[in-house]
């Protein structure tokens, strides 16, 4: 095999697998929104998370510790209908927002809100509207578009008192 400098501007070209790998394809951006090329699994209707999920959420804590100049993410609890949907998505989002912290994110970076059931994304009783959501909610110390930092939703609790 010949080594070798690469010139400037030559192409380099990387079997999928190593570019499967990669944190670019883990963790994309669409308009202010986090999304994960996993989604975070829980026990079913607990808020324990399952052990999958460390994974995509170092690759949250990683995109934190590189922008700095995001000040605020907002951790969105979603369930799917139930008696105590709303509580559960609190307690979730209050899980991984605990988990983030245990990574080495500032708890002060962060805002943990529930919304329940009321934001599906999908029809009604599917999987897709179990999640939870990452959203850039600030920047610089100030608000994106003039939004309110919690999205609308219900603060869980401060992710600095689990501390």
């Amino acid at each position: 095999m010949r080594r070798g400098l690469i010139a400037a501007g030559a192409a380099l070209l990387l079997p999928v697998a190593l570019l499967a790998a990669t944190p670019a394809t883990t963790l994309m951006l669409d308009g202010n929104r986090l999304n994960l090329a996993q989604p975070l699994q829980f026990k079913p209707g607990t808020s324990i998370l399952q052990r999958g999920s460390d994974g995509p959420l170092s690759h949250v804590a990683s995109w934190m510790a590189q922008k700095a100049f995001i000040s605020v993410l907002r951790i969105e609890g979603h369930t799917l209908p139930d008696p105590k949907a709303q509580t559960l998505s609190e307690t979730r989002a209050m899980a991984v927002a605990m988990r983030l912290v245990a990574m080495g994110v500032d708890c002060k970076r962060l805002i943990v809100v529930g919304f329940g059931d009321t934001k599906p994304v999908a029809a009604p009783g599917a999987l897709a509207n179990e999640r939870i959501e990452f959203v850039n909610a600030a920047l610089r110390g100030r608000a994106i578009g003039g939004l309110p930092l919690d999205g609308g939703g219900r603060q869980a609790g401060d992710a600095c008192a689990g501390r």
